[in-house]
């Protein structure tokens, strides 16, 4: 089968590795005109990783990213209000979590592809299909045609916008800022990551080298604010000056080349992917908030599943069926509760973020366990 795969994100790049496994011919077309990583680093959680250890490329996104011994949730001064361990991972899954470069990531992943594979500067402009194949045309005007086409073109997706009319992105009611920050000069614990979760915001801190971390930070604000848009390293600093140690000296060691804004959407769930020959994967699909750290490994999982049911059905129409039945419950539910969890983390009122944290502190380990039981125990 020829297969066109429409966006080199993660979601595209881990598809094209499984269908050439399989020995699909596939053609991977980007708009960009270089492969590059939007964000600065990315957790890859166990469920990922495990699909990725069944793709037989595990091993390098090990040897280069980085293990997190534990991840804290705090409040603004430091108080744990709930902490999970890395080693109750290895010890019930085998595999734990990765923190890795997002352009170390992208390099892996496009390094696994046969040469010629991405196609680049080449965005779509439309495509039709019919009983046999699928056609495309490219704003520089060049085409392609297939017998199928993936649609990994994210959360704004041309396919799924000309497919559903009527999907609608969610705006979260936060902005947030990413960077990559060098903290050899600052003195913290490389071991473990945690987000600290205050009335002025969220921050979040990710180790993904010995020298390296890659932060967030989320504030409440109106869509497209101008006065957040204006918002420096320095600004935030002072925004979040009363945090705890290290949270503004990180903020304020951040380079302004290594600094990016944007609002935070989902997509409201929608409950259709595939429509004859096009199948919509990844955030195209089913684009979440980033409060589960779920986003990227959804659309890894999406990969997986499509490799296993291509590995026993020859037929396009019942392989999508099939993918669709598998894939969307479990989907659906991860983008409500990233949504639900991010309301909460959020809050800006004290008297809730009083019982908010009241109750953080005294959940039983075993009740917060069940989220990571239905995250991680997944059949593949």
């Amino acid at each position: 089968m020829k297969v066109i795969i429409i966006g080199a994100g993660i979601g595209g790049l881990t598809t094209a590795i499984a269908l050439q496994q399989l020995g699909h011919e596939v053609v991977v077309y980007e708009q960009s005109s270089e492969i590059k990583a939007l964000g600065a680093g990315i957790v890859l959680a166990a469920n990922a990783m495990t699909a990725l250890r069944k793709l037989g490329i595990e091993q390098k996104i090990i040897q280069a990213g980085r293990i997190v011994s534990s991840f804290e949730v705090v409040d603004d001064q430091g108080n744990v209000l709930s902490e999970v361990y890395a080693h109750r991972f290895f010890e019930k899954y085998g595999i734990g979590n990765f923190t890795i470069a997002r352009y170390d990531l992208h390099h892996i992943l496009a390094s696994e592809l046969q040469e010629g594979t991405i196609q680049l500067g080449k965005k779509l402009k439309d495509f039709t299909q019919n009983a046999q194949s699928v056609s495309v045309t490219f704003e520089d005007e060049t085409q392609g045609e297939a017998d199928v086409m993936i649609a990994g073109d994210g959360i704004h997706s041309i396919v799924r916008k000309k497919l559903l009319h009527n999907s609608r992105l969610r705006y979260s009611g936060y902005t947030c800022w990413r960077a990559l920050v060098d903290i050899s000069d600052i003195p913290c614990d490389i071991n473990k990551a945690f987000e600290a979760w205050g009335a002025k915001g969220r921050f979040g801190f990710v180790p993904i080298s010995d020298t390296h971390v890659y932060y967030f930070v989320c504030i409440n604000a109106p869509v497209n604010d101008p006065h957040y848009r204006q918002y420096t390293p320095i600004d935030l600093a002072k925004h979040f000056a009363h945090y705890q140690f290290p949270i503004p000296q990180i903020l304020s060691a951040t380079a302004i080349n290594n600094f990016m804004q944007h609002d935070l959407y989902d997509i409201e769930p929608i409950h259709q992917w595939a429509f004859d020959r096009v199948l919509l994967l990844g955030d195209a699909a089913h684009a979440t908030t980033p409060n589960m750290g779920q986003g990227a490994c959804q659309a890894i999982e999406d990969a997986l599943v499509l490799y296993n049911i291509m590995k026993q059905e020859p037929d396009w129409q019942k392989i999508t069926k099939d993918f669709e039945q598998k894939r969307m419950a479990r989907v659906i539910k991860v983008v409500n509760n990233s949504w639900n969890v991010g309301k909460l983390a959020q809050l800006e009122n004290p008297f809730l973020i009083k019982i908010r944290n009241w109750v953080m502190k005294r959940t039983p380990d075993r009740l917060r366990d069940k989220q990571y039981e239905f995250l991680y125990e997944v059949d593949f």
